[in-house]
């Protein structure tokens, strides 16, 4: 499992004067209840600059492992400077306490427990497992024309982060005739392109793959010369659309370089899409437009991320929660709210309404 990395440096994902950040993340399917949280903090001695501080696993109500037992436990002093050291479930003959692992510390004991063959048991290592997996379907895509363009190694079925391996993503989507049909219409009504068909030839030289895309007519237009606009369109469809979807896509800016009256087919699209289950998608935009355009479902998953004055912390806030979002959306309509700012106004109201000592300083 490995995501691009994040924007900034090191030093500014601990921030504001905090020593140290965390995360929790919780996942519950049919089969599964996993709640899993870490917190990180800076390291100077380490390579990477930073070590694991706490980690805590748990399956349903049980605890899998934690860093930081309590009770009296020996674990919870962390008294080994090269290990993390973890409190295991306790499991069959154990009659106090369950096994103390050390692992290091520079990086998340979840990828780590399989290794330990001796002291922890199959069932622990499965669950941990399965929480590496839900993690490694999440992608968070910021594509980029110039990797759409390049041409790809054979056999490359996973999109990159950036959109690359673009041909032979879509060229395994075209191997499966239903699969190229839905493909082929959904490019058709997303873009002025009045696509006919597919073509992935190789490089006599070094094999890559190239994409091709052939008009109606004959007239062929290679990824080189198509626009930024219809790289996107098809790198979003091959995301979606393809073989092996992730469980979880991120766009950022999902509306950049689209065309405005093609907007509404890419909603429809993802609508669509994430309404059978089997993906969720989050998007950001900036685009009045777009907000015009969200059914009600997504309108009542739509937040909006705001910066208080009053912190220098940043917050999310459903915007269905605002003070009469609903009746002003259903009149006005979420586009124009959100350009005639009234959503920053409405969380500054909201924000006094709670706070209203600190609004006074």
């Amino acid at each position: 499992m490995e995501w691009a990395p994040m924007r900034g440096t090191a030093q500014e994902i601990i921030r504001f004067g905090e020593s140290s950040f965390s995360f929790e993340v919780s996942v519950r399917t049919k089969r599964t209840n996993l709640q899993y949280s870490i917190e990180i903090g800076r390291e100077e001695k380490s390579r990477g600059g930073f070590r694991v501080l706490r980690e805590t696993l748990k399956f349903r109500s049980r605890t899998i492992y934690t860093s930081h037992p309590g009770g009296g436990d020996p674990v919870d002093q962390q008294d080994d400077e090269a290990h993390l050291l973890l409190r295991m479930e306790k499991t069959g003959d154990q009659r106090r306490l369950g096994a103390r692992i050390a692992v290091r510390p520079d990086q998340p004991a979840l990828t780590q427990i399989r290794d330990h063959t001796k002291r922890v048991v199959k069932s622990h290592k499965d669950i941990a497992d399965d929480l590496v997996d839900t993690l490694a379907s999440i992608r968070f895509l910021d594509l980029v024309p110039d990797a759409m363009r390049r041409p790809a190694f054979p056999g490359q079925a996973v999109l990159g982060d950036g959109g690359e391996n673009l041909p032979t993503v879509l060229q395994e989507i075209c191997a499966d005739p239903k699969r190229k049909e839905v493909f082929t219409e959904w490019v058709r009504e997303l873009t002025p392109m009045d696509v006919a068909d597919f073509e992935f030839p190789r490089d006599p030289i070094t094999g890559l793959v190239q994409l091709v895309i052939k008009e109606v007519g004959r007239k062929s237009i290679s990824a080189y010369s198509a626009s930024d606009g219809t790289l996107r369109f098809l790198a979003m469809l091959a995301a979606i659309l393809g073989t092996s979807p992730a469980k979880l896509y991120f766009f950022e800016e999902i509306d950049n370089g689209i065309h405005p009256s093609r907007l509404r087919l890419l909603l429809d699209l993802i609508e669509g899409q994430t309404a059978k289950g089997g993906i969720q998608v989050v998007s950001t935009t900036h685009s009045p437009d777009l907000l015009s355009m969200i059914g009600d479902l997504t309108f009542t998953n739509t937040s909006v991320t705001f910066r208080s004055r009053h912190s220098a912390s940043s917050k999310i806030c459903p915007v269905a929660e605002l003070p009469e979002a609903k009746k002003l959306r259903s009149a006005q309509g979420l586009g124009r709210l959100h350009a005639s700012g009234w959503m920053e106004d409405a969380l500054a109201f909201t924000e006094e309404e709670a706070d209203p000592e600190g609004s006074e300083e």
